[in-house]
């Protein structure tokens, strides 16, 4: 028999009206019918909302409350203005709206609520996941382009400045700057956008180093279900995926699990306590992820890793809370299938709890088969790199994460480069660093980078030397797993993060009207940038039809005098990558090699297409890389 108050429940919501004009804020903002999880936990968010429900008994629950939803419980928690529901939605639940009505009479509430249809083309047409076969474009959305100026700030947000005179205040770029160059991308030979965080921040400025700044980053959310408008909001963020996708460009969204900023509703008017890591006093995080893995690490150690605050204006949520963890989990399946995005990239891993990241990759996988999640781990070693994702370690907690973002051999390859060779040193460390791919369970899964935003610039680091430029990039776009570029390294844009990150942040030329130069066309660039553009978008789209690059296997040989010799093959094709990190010329002799190149006799340089005999002896510059593409 149905409970007849249970006919009077509040549900969830973008639309809510009530007789008492209290606003009421329901998250997820609305959900999808057809999911392969048909649980869903609502938090509904509205002034003492815990009072004006009564209390239903667990006899109660179990009740279906609209058509195609069952009601199994409701939850309260120390804060009156928060409940939680948890419901079931049938597998043969339709999409539309339902009414619910709460109460009677003057303390009526109604909500509208809507369950929408999923999209076609899960796995082909989004949720595609990014692999090896992919190239990722890496940019910050305020700093790539100004496509619509009327966008860049507005009067009814904590932070009203945009002036692209400061390095640290937002500089206007946006969706419609992104769209406007989908070409671009395709020119150079990416396959896949990765944005740093869209999702709302509306912070004030904030104090960093003496210096008050903007959030422009992106890594401080105020509101999941939002997309910051100064971007574009949910519809411009809606317009720009659809696009890319027509350009043939994946997307990949930046999530933080491990913290939210300080205006943030769940910081502001928390829930309860234990949302937050709480401490008697301020506690910031050590930054060492040693103590996560260290089998006789002391628990304060950890704690303090895990749990400690990144920063004072980044509260530290707590994923062991089980209301925290299905807001984040829910959010990101929600996104997902909203939106239409390829896949993840998690900031500050290893920060978070252990299992709490397990389950929610778990539930994107479940969702979405085809998804792929990197997890940023800045480690000390590839073992630690590795704990974090699937691997062959014997430990007693497993990860699931697909892959990691390999910043072990982004040393091991700026080594390489910059460091003279001996025994640990030069080539001989990224060969050492490449040898331990035997704790992962798929080193192909790894995204692998010369720099990204949080790190000096690639050109800088190697001291502006363009021989050098070239051997990072064929590293880059040659060895394996899945390679990211960070914006502007295809034209050489440079700088050390001294006194500030906000260096290697600068707007990229020609992205905004009236800029003195256009870097996005041939024309606006200088020779170098053109030779460095073209090094880029040549060994890119070569790579885009080589299967031994894409997916193929890597043997490599023992570094020898700087010389760095390794081969991409599959049964298909073969490719020889030379790199002479020495300051002399060198010959090659192809015999040495002849494990993998008998049987061919010329080799095509994929860069200029001129060939060599396998049979004669080849010579390589200082500082020179050869891309060989063996032929019979």
């Amino acid at each position: 028999m149905i409970h007849k108050k249970l006919f009077y429940f509040l549900l969830f919501t973008s639309i809510c009206i009530t007789v008492t004009a209290q606003s009421i804020d329901i998250y997820p903002t609305h959900w999808f019918v057809g999911m392969k999880n048909p649980n869903l936990q609502l938090m509904v968010h509205s002034n003492k909302i815990a009072d004006r429900i009564p209390i239903i008994k667990m006899a109660d629950a179990g009740i279906k409350i609209a058509n195609g939803i069952t009601l199994v419980r409701i939850e309260r928690v120390e804060n009156a203005n928060y409940i939680f529901l948890d419901l079931v939605i049938d597998k043969t639940a339709k999409a539309g709206k339902r009414i619910f009505n709460f109460g009677s009479g003057d303390k009526k509430i109604s909500i509208d609520y809507e369950l929408k249809a999923r999209r076609q083309g899960n796995g082909t047409l989004y949720a595609q996941g990014v692999t090896s076969s992919d190239l990722i474009y890496l940019l910050m959305p305020d700093r790539f382009s100004n496509g619509d100026p009327s966008n860049d700030k507005f009067s009814d947000m904590n932070d009203t400045s945009s002036d692209r005179t400061s390095p640290f205040l937002r500089h206007g770029g946006d969706f419609k700057g992104i769209i406007n160059h989908l070409d671009y991308f395709n020119d150079l030979g990416a396959t896949t956008l990765w944005l740093t965080p869209v999702v709302e921040n509306d912070m004030a400025l904030t104090s960093e180093g003496g210096t008050m700044r903007s959030t422009y980053h992106g890594y401080a959310f105020t509101n999941q279900y939002k997309i910051d408008k100064r971007f574009g909001g949910n519809d411009g963020y809606k317009e720009m995926i659809d696009s890319a996708h027509a350009h043939h460009l994946k997307i990949i969204q930046d999530a933080v699990y491990n913290h939210v900023g300080d205006k943030h509703f769940l910081y502001t008017d928390m829930p309860s306590k234990d949302f937050f890591n709480q401490w008697p006093t301020y506690t910031n995080t050590t930054y060492k992820d040693q103590p996560l893995v260290d089998a006789y690490a002391a628990k304060s150690d950890y704690d303090i890793s895990v749990k400690g605050w990144f920063t004072p204006f980044l509260p530290d949520l707590n994923q062991q809370n089980p209301f925290v963890a299905n807001y984040l989990i829910q959010y990101a399946i929600w996104a997902v299938e909203e939106f239409g995005i390829d896949g993840w990239r998690v900031d500050t891993y290893f920060y978070s709890d252990c299992d709490f990241l397990n389950n929610i990759n778990e539930a994107l996988v479940g969702e979405f088969p085809h998804i792929t999640v990197f997890g940023e781990t800045t480690m000390h070693s590839v073992t630690e790199q590795a704990y974090y994702c699937q691997n062959n370690i014997n430990t007693n907690w497993k990860s699931n994460l697909q892959g990691v973002i390999d910043f072990q051999l982004e040393g091991g390859m700026q080594a390489a480069l910059n460091e003279p060779f001996g025994w640990e040193n030069g080539s001989t460390r990224l060969y050492d660093i490449l040898v331990q791919d035997i704790l992962y369970k798929n080193p192909m899964c790894n995204q692998i980078l010369l720099d990204n935003h949080d790190q000096d610039r690639f050109y800088s680091v190697i001291g502006e030397d363009f021989n050098k430029y070239k051997q990072g990039i064929t590293l880059l776009l040659t060895e394996r797993g899945i390679p990211q570029l960070y914006y502007g390294t295809e034209i050489l844009m440079k700088n050390f993060k001294n006194p500030t990150d906000a260096e290697v942040r600068k707007d990229f030329p020609g992205g905004w009207q009236g800029d003195s130069s256009n870097k996005f066309i041939a024309a606006g660039r200088t020779q170098q940038e053109n030779d460095a553009y073209n090094y880029v978008k040549t060994l890119a789209h070569f790579r885009m039809n080589a299967s031994a690059i894409k997916t193929g296997k890597l043997m490599q040989y023992v570094p020898a005098d700087g010389l760095y010799v390794y081969f991409r093959y599959d049964d298909k094709q073969t490719v020889m990558i030379i790199l002479n990190t020495s300051d002399k010329d060198q010959s090659i002799d192809f015999k040495k090699y002849s494990q993998r190149t008998n049987g061919f006799s010329k080799a095509i340089n994929a860069i200029d297409s001129s060939s060599n005999n396998i049979s004669a002896a080849l010579n390589i510059g200082a500082h020179q890389s050869f891309i060989l593409n063996l032929l019979k």
